[in-house]
């Protein structure tokens, strides 16, 4: 969720960027554009910057552990690999 302090914020700076006589009505305006930045914002599903750094942190250890994965994989195929070469050779004589 957004913080409703950051949503005060922009709602002030649009506020105070429209034309002298739309900022003239006062409050009601910025008090509307608050409204409609709440509403818009909370539609678009965001997340806040920990549970951003929270998942980066997750995705890092999951590409290690994937990486691991990997090298145990291709160190298992090649010790299986090394071991159907002799029982072939074997076979073969």
């Amino acid at each position: 969720m957004i913080d409703p302090k950051k949503i005060e914020q922009i709602a002030r700076q649009v506020h105070e960027s429209m034309p002298k006589g739309i900022r003239e009505l006062g409050d009601d305006v910025e008090k509307k554009v608050r409204q409609v930045l709440q509403a818009q914002l909370t539609r678009l599903d965001l997340v806040n910057r920990e549970e951003f750094d929270i998942q980066t942190q997750v995705l890092l250890r999951t590409r290690e552990k994937i990486a691991r994965l990997e090298q145990r994989l291709t160190e298992l195929e090649a010790k299986l690999s090394a071991e159907e070469k002799p029982a072939t050779v074997a076979e073969n004589d």
